[in-house]
Order: C-alpha cells, then structure tokens, then sequence
C-alpha cells in the first residue's frame, strides 16, 4: 500500500512539472475558495513570483487584481472567473483586463477558462483555472484600431468568410457620405467599392481568392446618387482569427474637377481667341507659329496651313530689328506693350502695326500670346494731316490767331499733356539719338550708328520720353521737328582751354 502511494505521488510530482511547463497559466483552487497551487506562467502572468502573492484565496485576488471586460466596464465579485468557476460554472474564452491594485504600471489581458476537477464518485474536489496571455495580440489590435480609424486615407475591411464589412473608418464616411451604421454589417454587394473599372473582373476573382487586389481607377455609386472617382487597392488581412480584405482609396475627384476646370478654361479660351476681332497669333517661346485667329487671316491674309508647322514670326516680320527686341523682352519673362511692329501680309504689303504680347501656358506648354493692332491708316492719315498742317503754317501771314490756334490745337489735341522741355534741357547724346529717329532709323540701326549697345540707346529713347512727356516715337518725332530737328546734328566738339 506503502509502495502504490509512492508511486501516485510521484506520477503526480511529474505531473506538476509537465503542468509548470506549460505557456498557458494554471491555477489550482479547492472547493473552500482557497488558491491551492498555480504554475511559474500564471505567477509571471500576474507579475508576481510566490503563490501568496494572488491573495491566498479568491476574495484576496479580487481585492489584489482589478479585472474589467474590453468594453472597459468594471466586473463585479461573482463576474471574476474565479467565482464563477466555484459557482459551478462553465465558460470558455473569457477576456478580460487585469490591473494590480498595489502596481499602478502593470496591465495585462487574460483569456480564460475553468475545468472542474471530481473524484471518483463525480464529487467537485477542485477548481482548475486556465489562462492565456494575450496582452500583445490585444495590443497590437488596439494599435491597429487607433492606426486605421485616425488614418486619413479611407479604407473598409470586409470579412471574406461572409463578405460582410466589419470595419469603416471616418475617411471613408467622409469620401462618400455613408453613415456608419449603413456600412458596418452590410454585405459587399449592397455597398459597391470596385465600381465600374474595366479590371472589375479581375478583382472579383482575387477578392473571392484572399488575394491581394492592384490598384485601379474607378468611378463608385454614392448614397445620393452620384459617383466618385477614385482609386481603390484590397489588401488581406487577419482581424483576429478571421480572414478579412482591408480596401484603402485615393480621393481623385478634386483632380477630375481641376481637369474640368481646365479643360472648360482653354475651350473659354480657345473661342475667345477665335473670334477677337483683333489679329492674335499663339506661339512657341521660339517663335514659331502654333495658332492664328480669323482676324490674323483677314488682316494679313495668311492662314495656319499657308505659315506651316514651322513658320516663325521672325518671316512675318517686315524689320529684324524690331523682331529681335520683342522677342529679347520676352526672354526676359516680361510682357511687352504696344510696341511698333511692322508686318508683312502674304501680298508682300507691310503694315505698321501695336503689338502686344504675353508668356502663356496651354496643356501645360509655354506659348507666347500676341495681339497685333494694325495702325497702318491711322498713321498714314496722321501723317498726311500733320504733314499738311506744316505746309500751312509755314506762311501764317494772312491767318488769323483764332485759325493758328486751331491748327496749334491739331498737332496736339486739348487734354495731351504739354511738353515744356527745351532743346536745352536735352544733352548732347540725347540731341543725337533724337535727330536719328527723326531720320527713321530703329533703336538697333541707332546703336550700329553711334557704336553703342541696343541697351544704352534704349536708356537714352526711355529718358527722352520722360523729358518730352510723349509715349510714342512718332510724337517725339513731331516734337523734334517743331524745333527745328529733322535729321542727325553731330555735337560739337569741346575744346579744352590750354594751361596757363
């Protein structure tokens, strides 16, 4: 008998060492409440490393262990597996939150269960509580929760075992306008994310296969009736044990309006160019010719076909000079306005012309956007008329003032400003640059002329303006002639005094 108690003890020892060993907690409690054993992982589970350290009995590990369900409600006495497990009470899985009462850092997540121990005549002798630690699945649940609901990007999760959706976050609600209670539980064909793709099918197949979906651009329904362009990519993933497929979106509906936008401006400006009443051309940085309007035909008689693809405006040109400065002012980035241009229609006529230009950019290209106005009559009439006015006034003998001061008031109308410089007031290079221009030479003829830059003679034409108040050449011209300057005067040279 001796022999046969030694031998259950032993078998029972190896027992406990089996049970110590194992990753899963074990608790021992006889029917009088008490904790009667527990192994190394349920100590280590608890933080503690001795047996009465869990309170000696299960009112001492309730006032020891804070437990709480997921849904962070408090449990009562009887709701601590412990207890229910001594009222004689089944359950499996139970998930709970431990928190220590004398340790205020540690937490833990324990999923438990109960077996009853009986002897031979089916009596309860024995509690036996089995826990798992499953703090770091739970937490990183939990970082996974935080991460997809905070995440900006909309995404859906859809469980493939019922192709229900179990998961929204507010990314999604807000893209489309769902509430969240009309997504969460509906099934996948009630919310329709992959739209009317042409790679629909495809996406269908690898969604029924757990497999991950690429990304493709489709327009999806929406709770009011319209649709939404974007773009949705299907990921697998495990929610807990279950097989699921996280779909994220990229919002393309402001991209869709910005091209809207786009493309309803350039049509608004396509017919604006059109029909101006004006010659307008549009053209590479370059200068050749991508576009001209009706006006431009009507005027110049040149029409797209008859420039060619690369005909450049430098052709049209009837003076390289003045080609060569509007086309420097704008490499410069600037626009220019009103600058005299001559221009060359297809039966060789040269018009005097205004032209206007502007860096533009169409379909994402850079172009140049010209308006030309011609000023061919007007500058004849004003020349002929003025030309008219100085043979009269030149023998004003046998006019009376009143007709002097009309035919004063012609050359230059009520409301011009007056220009009340003097030849004095002008210097030398000025006086120079002037009778030039009177003698109809360009900016660059004068430059050539005089042997210096394009840029100084510019400066010195910019300065007489200022001085003269005028803004044209032709008015400076007529202000010249008026005193007397009709052609180029060389200044006289200086002689220095000799040294005494």
């Amino acid at each position: 008998m001796k022999q046969l108690s030694t031998v259950f003890t032993t078998e029972r020892r190896h027992l406990l060492e089996i049970i110590d060993g194992l990753v899963e907690g074990i608790i021992l409690m006889d029917m009088n409440r008490h904790i009667a054993w527990a192994n190394d992982t349920a100590l280590s589970m608890h933080g503690v490393a001795d047996l009465s350290d869990l309170g000696g009995t299960a009112s001492g590990y309730r006032k020891r262990y804070t437990l709480r369900y997921r849904n962070q409600r408090k449990l009562l006495a009887g709701q601590y597996p412990m207890h229910r497990a001594l009222a004689g009470e089944s359950f499996n899985d139970i998930v709970v939150e431990v928190t220590c009462t004398r340790d205020s850092d540690f937490y833990r997540v324990h999923q438990a269960r109960n077996l009853v121990l009986s002897d031979a005549q089916g009596k309860p002798e024995g509690i036996v509580l089995v826990l798992l630690d499953v703090t770091e699945r739970y937490s990183a649940e939990e970082r996974f929760e935080k991460t997809f609901n905070t995440n900006p990007a909309p995404a859906v999760i859809c469980s493939l075992e019922d192709m229900h959706y179990v998961k929204v976050n507010q990314g999604f609600l807000q893209m489309t306008g769902y509430e969240r209670h009309n997504v969460l539980d509906h099934h996948f064909d009630e919310i329709d994310i992959l739209g009317n793709s042409p790679q629909r099918k495809i996406a269908e197949e690898r969604l029924t296969e757990g497999r991950t979906i690429s990304q493709m651009e489709t327009c999806i329904p929406l709770p009011d009736g319209t649709d939404k362009l974007v773009i949705v990519a299907g990921q697998p993933i495990e929610i807990g044990d279950a097989q699921c497929m996280l779909f994220t979106f990229n919002d393309l509906e402001p991209r869709r309006k910005a091209e809207n936008a786009l493309r309803y401006s350039e049509e608004r400006f396509s017919k604006a160019f059109r029909l101006a009443p004006v010659p307008m051309v549009l053209s590479t940085p370059e200068g050749d010719v991508l576009e001209v309007n009706d006006a431009f035909v009507e005027t110049t008689g040149y029409a797209l076909n008859a420039l060619g693809e690369k005909k450049a405006l430098a052709d049209l040109c009837a003076e390289a000079a003045s080609y060569d400065e509007t086309m420097a002012r704008l490499e410069e980035g600037a626009g220019i306005r009103n600058l005299e241009f001559k221009l060359s229609t297809q039966d060789g006529q040269v018009l005097d012309c205004l032209v206007s230009a502007e860096p533009v950019v169409i379909q994402d290209q850079p172009c140049i956007l010209s308006v030309i106005q011609d000023i061919t009559e007007r500058k004849r009439s004003e020349t002929e008329l003025m030309a008219a006015i100085q043979a009269v006034m030149q023998d004003t003998s046998w006019f009376s003032q009143t007709v002097i001061e009309k035919l004063a008031q012609i050359r230059q109308p009520q409301g011009a400003p007056k220009a009340d410089a003097q030849l004095a007031d002008l210097t030398p290079r000025e006086r120079e640059i002037l009778g030039l221009m009177c003698q109809g030479l360009s900016d660059p003829d004068i430059a050539q002329h005089l042997s210096v830059s394009r840029h100084t003679v510019r400066n010195h034409v910019a300065s007489l303006y200022s001085k003269l108040q005028v803004h044209r050449r032709s008015a400076a011209i007529v202000w010249a002639r008026e005193r007397g300057i009709v052609g180029y005067e060389k200044p006289p040279r200086v002689r220095r005094k000799a040294n005494r």
